[in-house]
């Protein structure tokens, strides 16, 4: 790729319409992403909270666009370290289980301690440092940004529209992150579908480093019914707490 001749098809019609696709695309790759984002980071006082997303994603876009500058050696991961029996183990491979174990393990940790009935207040006993908070979600992002480069690798030859569709899409992670978070945070039942969400994408992300492909469009589709369901529950909790105050407070119950 060169980066002159990439400058100058960039302000093309055909640039712009695969500058959008791909931005879009990696903003919908990267759902899981802000999920598991808001998850680790509500173990911070809610006052760190922004600054520790903030930082670790402007860390992991800076991590996304080195990636994008080592392209060939990215491609060259799905070549063969080492073989079991007929079972070609590749450098992909190896990153995708290591990111799955350990997606399944924090968010198995989660979902036990919210079984239990534990609150967030109960459950970072030990405190955790911000650092460590911000270290976890570059090391998780990396791992996600591994689907979203190779399908913008397959999608585009231009190498500035695919570091342009990431800073638009980390852009749009930044800015509405703190809503994602809060909203998860303070509603239970939404952090248990989400925790849910992210051990179906650890699953995933384990079947994938055996070669085993998933098309992610149906754990999407059956994440956002799930939601539509979930807010449909919460409107309808609210609605009835709503008449039950209002029963509560009816001027004929006074005496």
């Amino acid at each position: 790729m060169h980066i002159a001749q990439d400058f100058h098809e960039l302000f093309t019609l055909s640039s712009f319409i695969s500058l959008l696709t791909l931005s879009v695309l990696e903003i919908v790759l990267g759902i899981d992403n802000i999920i598991f984002i808001s998850i680790i980071a509500g173990k911070l006082p809610r006052v760190e909270q922004g600054k520790a997303r903030t930082i670790g994603l402007l860390l992991a876009l800076i991590m996304r666009v080195a990636l994008l500058f080592s392209i060939s050696w990215i491609v060259g991961l799905k070549d063969a370290l080492f073989s079991i029996g007929n079972f070609g183990v590749t450098g992909r491979d190896l990153i995708l289980f290591s990111g799955g174990v350990f997606l399944l393990y924090k968010t198995t940790m989660e979902l036990h301690n919210k079984i239990q009935g534990y609150d967030d207040e109960e459950m970072n006993v030990k405190k955790i440092s911000f650092n460590a908070i911000v270290l976890q979600i570059v090391v998780i992002d990396i791992v996600f940004s591994f689907d979203s480069i190779l399908t913008a690798v397959g999608l585009v030859s231009n190498l500035l529209i695919m570091i342009a569709a990431v800073l638009v899409a980390m852009i749009i992670m930044i800015l509405f992150s703190g809503k994602v978070s809060d909203f998860i945070n303070d509603n239970p039942t939404i952090k248990v579908l989400a925790l849910s969400f992210l051990l179906m994408i650890g699953v995933v992300l384990v079947l994938e480093s055996f070669h085993e492909h998933v098309d992610k469009k149906f754990i999407y589709i059956s994440i956002a019914f799930s939601f539509f369901v979930e807010l449909m529950n919460i409107r309808m909790r609210r609605k009835e707490e709503k008449r039950r105050g209002d029963t509560n407070n009816d001027p004929r119950d006074v005496i």
